[in-house]
């Protein structure tokens, strides 16, 4: 009984920690809430239960966290995405390896009956181990599409389809007879499915992939919670499980797209182009940092819209330097964040904290879209796809329907890229060739630095 009580103690030390996370201000306290539930519930284990092995169990536990401080603190905010797909396809593969242990040992976690193992264990197993198994390829094939290292495979989506229906049979038949040889092939069908469900999907629809994969993390904890009897591991399942399907809901819904929208049209939104494009060889101002100086030094009102560009060239640090020489001068400054902008969920607030950007200046969507209409500057960095206008009008477009940052509405767009190549979905923006844009071309921190200097010598 005094197990139960700290575990449902921890539990709620997790709910406390879902809620404090919902806000940086609180983001701290969150954490601290997480790791203390975590701190309980291991503790708890190891005092009330009989657990042998406990010292190989500590030498694992210290390895495991030792390779996790190692990474958090060699990986670069740019590869955080990778990071998080990563981290979710070892949930995964704790998962499945947590189901074959109790089908091949279920004496040890309490799992026979009269009759041998009960179709309501053979169930959680099954779903338990396929969850898992998606849920580890998918991350795998994930992570190697934020990296770079892979670009992705048009798939049918019969095939998948075809996929899983061998799959929901597979499960049936391995509940119906309790075949260790059906349990081996449902795994190694679910381990297919994962990578042919992500392989065709486009790198813009990343961020929700990555929400879904967070809940499929989730469930596939739940699942095991079950087979372990472990309410602890059930109630933070499922609460990892649903705000990952909350968040994935939210973010298609920012694209008017549904989920399973994203996942049958995959490899069209990181591949085709609209049939309307703009020509590349289209006139476009291309501004200097003289110019742009110029424009920031006589605004009243500035909103810098972040997107993916900011990530690779971190320019974030010299967006706050800039942003605090225009503030000195009575400039109003505020960010504008999109809710797929990036690779993950709440890649450009992760960024802009670490900046130490005050958080009352980050505004979402929907609060600020209506502000662009009397703003002076909108300062663009790489944020093609969420401001293309192209969304509202072209039908043909892949990002037709996707709710956008109306900057367009703006007195003046500053839009610093790389180059005049198309973003992630592969549309060109022809934001980048109206009357009231000018480009900035080349690295986001660099010309970024340059504007400062320029500002500081007008200032």
């Amino acid at each position: 009984m005094t197990i139960d009580i700290l575990y449902l103690i921890a539990a709620v030390c997790f709910i406390f920690a879902l809620r404090g996370l919902s806000s940086p201000q609180s983001a701290f306290y969150g954490n601290c809430c997480g790791i203390a539930g975590i701190v309980l519930s291991c503790v708890a284990t190891y005092i009330f239960l009989d657990i042998s092995g406990i010292i190989f169990t500590l030498v694992a536990m210290a390895i495991g966290a030792g390779i996790g401080i190692y990474i958090a603190g060699k990986v670069s905010m740019t590869a955080l995405p990778q990071m998080v797909a990563g981290f979710h396809s070892l949930v995964g593969l704790a998962a499945v390896l947590v189901a074959f242990a109790a089908y091949f040992a279920p004496g040890l976690f309490h799992l026979i009956g009269a009759y041998g193992i009960c179709k309501f264990s053979l169930i959680e197993m099954g779903l338990g181990s396929a969850i898992g198994a998606i849920t580890f390829s998918g991350a795998v094939v994930a992570f190697l599409k934020l990296e770079g290292l892979y670009k992705g495979t048009a798939i049918p989506a019969y095939a998948n389809a075809l996929l899983l229906s061998l799959l929901m049979c597979m499960l049936t038949y391995f509940v119906a007879t309790n075949s260790a040889t059906a349990f081996v092939i449902l795994t190694i069908f679910s381990f297919l499915f994962g990578i042919t469900l992500i392989a065709p999907i486009g790198g813009a629809d990343m961020p929700v992939i990555v929400s879904m994969l967070n809940s499929y993390s989730g469930w596939a904890a739940a699942g095991i919670g079950f087979t372990l009897h472990s309410d602890l591991l059930i109630i933070t399942g499922a609460i990892v499980g649903t705000s990952g399907a909350i968040l994935g809901y939210i973010m298609c819904k920012s694209m008017n797209r549904s989920l399973l929208n994203v996942i049958l049209a995959g490899g069209q939104c990181g591949a085709q182009a609209s049939a309307n494009a703009l020509s590349k060889s289209k006139a476009y101002k291309n501004g200097s940092a003289e110019d742009i100086a110029f424009l920031l030094k006589n605004a009243e009102s500035v909103i810098i819209v972040p997107g993916y560009g900011m990530a690779t060239s971190q320019a974030q640090h010299a967006l706050k330097e800039m942003s605090a020489i225009l503030k000195k001068e009575g400039i109003k400054i505020r960010y504008a964040i999109h809710p797929v902008a990036g690779r993950m969920p709440g890649h450009m607030n992760v960024l802009l904290a670490e900046a130490n950007v005050p958080y009352e200046d980050v505004c979402e969507l929907d609060e600020i879209n209506r502000d662009f209409a009397s703003c002076d500057v909108a300062y663009v960095i790489g944020a093609n796809d969420v401001t293309n206008p192209a969304a509202k009008h072209d039908t043909s477009s892949s990002i037709y329907g996707m709710q956008i940052l109306e900057v367009e509405k703006a007195k003046a767009v500053v839009f610093l890229k790389r180059s005049m190549g198309t973003g992630y979905a592969g549309v060109d923006n022809e934001l980048f060739y109206a009357p009231n844009t000018m480009m900035l071309l080349g690295d986001a921190k660099k010309t970024t630095e340059e504007v400062i200097k320029e500002l500081q010598n007008v200032v």
